[in-house]
């Protein structure tokens, strides 16, 4: 696929940035992020205006445009697609290595003195202005904010913003009444001397509410915003939203005083309630910096609200939630597998036809809902790209002489999955097989690892990348992200990565996370292996200072191709947990399948559990 032209679109937004009908004075640089006015990862259509301008559509990456020059920061996950999908007037910068400048630093060198930088607030968050703000006034600069957005001037197609309905969520999968999680968050409000808390966050409003909507592809979450006070709290969304069955729910479920405004009234809203206020609003620091600045810097509260937490960790009715869905997600999986073993040699499935008939699949099993992501069904080379989405232009034959990369996920109403399994239907190369039994080495020592209760994810991520490194490999992306209960597929605030991550509280009993360590050539092929894990109690002999300690129980179940595997290279303890693992497919899957009536895939199931032994 051809790389989109942006010659004009560049010109255009160069001569609206010294328009005097969208800007008071000359603006010098303009910033256009990847985010929407909720600080979503997924965006809705509407959103995509760095998309749009770029023409790279991966959901991780920040444009900047000045008179001379149009920039692109993005990390290892993506600067491979986005070296493919932006035509000759972008320079990529490559995020997470050390010679790569930041945004900040990028500006306040190659800015002439007096330059002002603009950026629509509405899509910045306040976490990401305060800093920039400082670091260009030390330089000379000014951050200045851009309500009209430039981008949607140029933007003649722009897409209305979706206003799906929006759907209660029953006790038998929440777990737990609104009425009850209103009464935890207020109770952290009055510790805090907050007299209200806003909610922007889709995905915290949808937990907390126990509503679940459609607005943005792949996430069960509706365009809305909330405020709690003390004794009451407020719903902006559309009101071709707000059903009689959403009022219902909600009289019922919270047993307290709301009202439902338009969506757009926020603003208003928080003029009004800042007026004389006396403590603090609380917001987060990934609101909006339009909202955010609309409170008094000395009554705002700008910290991660107690959402994510709360929604981190999975109550019993969740967590068995997650697990049954992991199970029928499994048994989705091997049907998957054992069709695609026993068709790929006719040389007519490709990575799309292959992604929609694993969706078919999945749509068998009950409460099933739809992906949670896009699939990553990637044929060799588009392995490497570590977040490719196959389109007509790029799509290609599954065949039996490349690696065959599959990361999936689907929404159920009990839970959301995400896997990925890399297998080979041919026969793969001594090197392919040693990266893969590397990975599995490391996906194998994070399932197994004991750890401190409360320690952060940062400190654990590199014993998945221990047999990597031994032999100089590695990988650009973290090893695990949290995982919402029929919500985000990717969801805070705790995360395993190499690089520190601000918010994470420390691991508890209850959380949920994946465990994915991987390896990619460029042009060649790529590896993951990806399971879901559940934050348990760990019973050691010793425990020091009755701190408690933890680990991680696997609820993914799906074979690891053993034809993949050098069995030499894996240690005694390896080589039991992998069994053991395998004979967990067997006796979990195996009943489901049989009561599907998928007799051919519980044999391919057999057949790629059997146990491994050494060679003699």
């Amino acid at each position: 696929m051809a790389p989109k032209a942006t010659t004009n679109i560049l010109k255009q937004l160069r001569a609206l940035m010294k328009n005097p009908q969208y800007v008071n004075e000359t603006i010098d640089a303009y910033i256009v992020p990847s985010n929407d006015a909720h600080n979503s990862e997924y965006l809705a259509d509407c959103d995509m205006f760095r998309a749009f301008v770029t023409g790279f559509t991966g959901s991780a990456g920040t444009a900047i445009v000045t008179e001379k020059d149009a920039l692109l920061w993005t990390d290892g996950r993506y600067y491979l697609q986005a070296s493919e999908q932006m035509d000759s007037n972008w320079t990529l910068m490559k995020e997470g290595i050390p010679s790569t400048p930041t945004q900040g630093c990028w500006l306040a060198k190659h800015l002439p003195s007096g330059s002002r930088v603009g950026v629509d607030p509405n899509i910045y968050t306040y976490h990401m202005w305060m800093p920039l703000q400082s670091q260009l006034e030390a330089a000379g600069h000014k951050l200045v904010p851009i309500t009209k957005n430039l981008i949607d001037a140029l933007w003649t197609e722009r897409p209305p913003r979706p206003t799906n309905a929006v759907r209660p969520l029953g006790a038998e999968f929440t777990g737990r009444s609104v009425a009850d999680k209103l009464a935890a968050v207020r109770a952290q409000m009055k510790d805090k001397n907050a007299r209200f808390l806003i909610l922007t966050a889709l995905d915290e409003i949808a937990w907390l509410l126990n509503l679940r909507g459609s607005d943005i592809a792949y996430n069960p979450v509706f365009f809305s915003y909330v405020v709690i006070h003390q004794d009451s709290f407020t719903v902006f969304l559309d009101a071709k939203q707000a059903s009689n069955e959403l009022r219902q729910h909600l009289t019922k479920e919270s047993g307290g005083k709301f009202e439902i405004q338009p969506y757009e009234e926020i603003f208003n809203y928080i003029r009004h309630h800042t007026l004389n206020l006396e403590g603090f609003a609380w917001s987060s620091e990934n609101a909006s910096f339009a909202l955010t600045s609309l409170i008094p810097a000395k009554h705002l509260l700008a910290e991660i609200t107690p959402i994510p937490l709360m929604k981190a960790v999975k109550n019993s009715t969740e967590a068995k939630g997650m697990r049954n869905a992991h199970l029928k997600d499994g048994a989705a999986l091997c049907c998957y597998f054992a069709w695609l073993e026993k068709n790929v040699e006719s040389g007519t499935i490709t990575e799309i036809s292959g992604a929609d008939k694993l969706e078919e699949f999945r749509a068998q099993q009950a409460d099933f809902v739809g992906p949670s992501f896009p699939t990553i069904s990637s044929v060799g080379p588009h392995g490497a790209i570590i977040h490719y989405q196959p389109q007509p232009e790029t799509d290609v034959p599954i065949t039996t002489s490349t690696v065959y990369l599959c990361d999936s996920g689907g929404q159920y109403r009990d839970g959301t999955t995400d896997v990925t399994r890399t297998l080979h239907f041919g026969t793969p190369t001594q090197y392919e097989k040693e990266c893969f039994t590397r990975v599995l080495k490391g996906q194998i020592k994070l399932a197994t690892s004991i750890f401190p209760s409360k320690i952060k994810g940062n400190c654990l991520d590199s014993f998945a990348r221990e047999f990597l490194w031994d032999v100089g490999l590695d990988y650009a992306h973290g090893t695990g992200h949290g995982i919402g209960s029929y919500l985000n597929v990717h969801e805070g605030p705790m995360g395993i990565s190499w690089r520190p991550i601000t918010e994470d509280p420390g691991l508890e009993a209850g959380m949920f996370l994946s465990n994915e360590p991987g390896y990619y050539e460029d042009g060649k092929f790529g590896i993951r292996l990806e399971d879901i894990v559940q934050v348990v109690e760990a019973k050691p002999p010793h425990n020091f200072s009755d701190r408690g300690f933890l680990t991680f129980e696997t609820i993914t179940f799906a074979p690891k191709q053993t034809k993949m595997i050098l069995v030499d290279l894996l240690t005694d303890k390896e080589l039991d947990y992998l069994n053991a693992y395998h004979q967990q497919c067997r006796d979990l899957l195996g009943p489901i399948l049989t009561q599907q009536e998928q007799e051919e895939t519980r044999k391919w199931l057999w057949k790629e559990t059997e146990p491994l032994t050494r060679s003699k």
